[in-house]
């Protein structure tokens, strides 16, 4: 009988969600996929409807239901008060739209909470669409202070994301990192408009784990894959976009020098390092280190 997976508080970012929520009519929770966007804006909104006794309105955008009531969203959305959650928002990306003379509206009678696994061009989207109206949580997998102690093996074995983590054995955690994966390359990033082959992007990131934590050079990558250097970047700039890799800017004090110097670029998840890259060398676990500290200092922006 498979085991109801056990939910960890992740008071942190709750408790930024729901000061973001009484500051600005939208909240954005951006991240990769399953890492626990959904169950966190459940446990915001059963606060929310508590300390405020407002209603919650919940909209899933892989259900067709919901998809069909957003048709017209302006009928839809216009009457509701109290907390309104949609979910996979980057499905109908024209909603941004639909919010923002929702979120203008003076008497504040409702706020947004607004869940999307991110996408390149979608932060830009919002941004143009709500600049001013929203503010942005982004949500990675767990972390050191969101759990016991002694789970530091487990967690850079395993990696973060919540059912990797939680998984009832290491091999059951590793079939969940490899079907991930799979679903991400194969289903996430066409639905996202990408037209890339799966065996293509999962032979560059492939080529990237091995390359974790080190100066990006896109000409060596893109011999490796026999692309160009621009094919590499635009490669690059998918998996960075949908937050599997986090790509670090160089520090120069001056800004022009900033500019025509490579990045480094790193793995988000240990977990899925471990999977495109089975036997990393030690200096990946300090490298690793870069993405705890990240995931704390970029929580706003």
């Amino acid at each position: 009988m498979q085991q109801q997976p056990r939910l960890i508080a992740r008071p942190r970012l709750m408790n930024q969600v729901l000061q973001f929520l009484d500051e600005a009519p939208v909240t954005v929770l951006l991240g990769a996929r399953q890492t626990g966007k959904t169950t966190l804006a459940q446990m915001v909104a059963e606060i929310f409807e508590k300390q405020e006794n407002a209603a919650i309105h919940r909209f899933d955008l892989e259900r067709a239901a919901s998809r069909a009531a957003l048709e017209t969203p302006e009928i839809t959305l216009e009457p509701l008060r109290g907390l309104v959650v949609i979910d996979e928002i980057q499905r109908i990306p024209q909603l941004f739209e639909t919010l923002r003379p929702l979120a203008d509206r003076s008497d504040v009678s409702a706020r947004f909470l607004v869940l999307g696994s991110a996408s390149p061009g979608m932060v830009r989207g919002v941004s143009e669409s709500l600049a001013g109206r929203a503010l942005f949580v982004p949500v990675p997998g767990f972390s050191f202070d969101e759990l016991d102690a002694d789970a530091q093996n487990s967690l850079w074995v395993r990696g973060g994301f919540p059912r990797s983590y939680l998984s009832s054995s290491d091999g059951a955690s590793c079939r969940w990192r490899e079907a991930f994966i799979a679903t991400f390359l194969e289903r996430d990033i066409p639905q996202l408009g990408i037209r890339v082959p799966s065996e293509t992007l999962r032979r560059f990131w492939t080529m990237l784990a091995h390359y974790h934590g080190q100066v990006w050079n896109a000409s060596e990558l893109a011999r490796s894959i026999g692309a160009s250097p621009k094919t590499a970047l635009y490669y690059r700039d998918i998996l960075s976009g949908s937050y599997m890799l986090r790509v670090l800017p160089p520090w120069f004090e001056n800004l022009k020098k900033r500019q025509i110097k490579s990045p480094k670029v790193y793995f988000r998840d240990s977990g899925l390092l471990h999977i495109l890259c089975p036997w990393p060398d030690g200096h990946h676990t300090s490298r690793c280190c870069h993405e705890e500290m990240g995931s704390r200092l970029t929580l706003s922006f």
